[in-house]
């Protein structure tokens, strides 16, 4: 008796179930000469998912959503959100969920393809992706989750064999995404905008049972889904500030009701530590700047404070008074997490008497400017007896020997701050040194080279000096692009 062949996977539908309103059906559009150029084996274990199926002509036709799973609902999501400070309704104009999947530990991920064709929310856009973007966001997002910062993951980065047109012809590229969930802050916005409060509720009942279950106990679910956003926001933005990430595109459409960093377009790693860096293209005023990022983070979850309205009291006044204490507690949420986040960098975990040392400390390296990551790398250093590693890259020699007696004197332990410092980062000129070996010489070794560094950012090997090291002179201001 011949068996069955294997199912590359098996696809639940719960988005398109819940909330059929914001769901488009989505077709895939066709890869003439499909090659998967990245898969990652980890992670699609972790999913359940066989890599050796994945490989196959009916798995590549699963990564780029040309051959869906039989009982599949690919759909395209609606959602709105403010772009640089403007509401908009908005959609996956060139994504699609093409659904569920339940992981080897009982988690509900989803699926999400980016790049696999135009949607009916593409408005002007061919619905299409380069190759270099989507290896930018497997390459940020592998690094995040790495550093143990909560994270969508790629999955896949699969070459289509179609050019897309852009500035020049560049290879296509289908990049697999994988989430706790796709619901955004722009989701409710969207839902609240329709004036359907059927819908609204709906959106915060799954976002209730997907990420947030605890929620559904409270006497008051819906503020105690609207805090729980706050505090997992509060969180992950701190943790960017510590590493020196700036997201670069921080709208409310790519803020997660999860707490999970999503998007990774314009987005790059300081080199210099600058609190007024930029790296979008875009963004000429700076809104989304380095040191930004936490009040941006706040007026978005105001934004969705607002849309939940309805949710949190039938009596209008009464709602914008939860809304308003419970947003209050973002700023000292954000300020605890960032300050256990410092101590620990300084080797003092716990260490409430560290605090004041850390602003004179970012102070000390704005001013010269120092190597953001470097620094910290070397600061470990000058607990082993070494001060000149730090001293040699600092102007205020003064001011910092003033500094590190300071802190010396507290005891500062430097194997933990090994353990939170990393030494590799997708550094911006190792990052468009593997795009470009990628996109214009078909050379995947510079990337899998980067993706080996950063997956082990805090041990030191040998053979990856250069993945430690600032980036060379003349590599001038870095700028990526949106859209891409």
């Amino acid at each position: 008796m011949t068996s069955a062949p294997a199912r590359v996977a098996t696809l639940h539908h719960r988005f398109a179930d819940a909330l059929p309103e914001l769901a488009a059906p989505a077709v895939a559009a066709e890869t003439p000469e499909p090659q998967l150029v990245a898969l990652n084996e980890p992670l699609a274990r972790e999913l359940g998912l066989d890599p050796d199926l994945l490989r196959t002509p009916e798995g590549l036709g699963l990564l780029t959503g040309t051959h869906a799973p039989e009982g599949a609902t690919p759909v395209a999501q609606a959602y709105a959100g403010h772009q640089f400070g403007g509401f908009r309704q908005l959609g996956d104009g060139r994504a699609m969920l093409l659904g569920e999947l339940v992981d080897d530990a009982g988690r509900v991920r989803d699926l999400h393809l980016k790049g696999s064709g135009r949607t009916p929310f593409a408005r002007n856009g061919d619905g299409l992706a380069a190759l270099g973007p989507m290896l930018r966001e497997l390459i940020v997002s592998e690094s995040m989750h790495a550093l143990g910062v909560p994270t969508t993951r790629a999955l896949s980065v699969v070459a289509t064999g179609r050019a897309v047109q852009r500035d020049e012809p560049l290879p296509g590229a289908v990049l697999a995404r994988v989430a706790s969930s796709h619901l955004r802050v722009g989701t409710v916005q969207l839902a609240r905008a329709l004036d359907d409060p059927d819908l609204l509720r709906r959106v915060a009942d799954l976002a209730i049972e997907r990420h947030h279950p605890e929620a559904a106990d409270d006497p008051e679910p819906y503020l105690a889904l609207y805090r729980a956003v706050i505090a997992a926001q509060a969180n992950l933005v701190a943790e960017w500030m510590q590493l020196g990430f700036v997201h670069g595109v921080l709208n409310t459409d790519n803020v997660l009701l999860s707490g999970e960093a999503i998007d990774y377009g314009p987005c790059a790693f300081l080199d210099a530590f600058d609190p007024t860096a930029v790296f979008s293209s875009i963004d000429g005023e700076g809104r989304y700047a380095y040191r930004n990022q936490p009040p941006i983070t706040e007026w978005n979850l105001a934004r969705l404070g607002e849309a939940m309205l309805p949710l949190l009291h039938e009596q209008q006044d009464a709602a914008i008074e939860l809304a308003t204490d419970a947003l209050g507690t973002f700023r000292p949420a954000f300020a605890a997490a960032r300050a256990e986040a410092y101590r620990a960098k300084l080797g003092l975990p716990g260490r409430r008497d560290a605090d004041l040392l850390v602003d004179q400390l970012l102070d000390l390296m704005a001013a010269t400017p120092v190597d953001h990551t470097s620094f910290w790398r070397r600061l470990a250093d000058a607990v082993r007896g070494d001060r000149e590693g730090v001293r040699g890259v600092v102007l205020d020699l003064q001011g910092l020997d003033c500094w590190l007696d300071r802190w010396l004197n507290l005891g500062p332990d430097a194997r933990a701050m090994d353990a939170v410092n990393p030494l590799y980062i997708p550094r911006n000129h190792l990052v468009e040194e593997a795009l470009d070996a990628a996109e214009s010489e078909g050379d995947l070794g510079p990337l899998e080279q980067l993706l080996d560094a950063v997956r082990s950012p805090y041990v030191a090997r040998p053979g990856l000096e250069r993945y430690a090291e600032p980036a060379p002179e003349g590599f001038g201001r870095y700028v990526t692009f949106c859209g891409t």
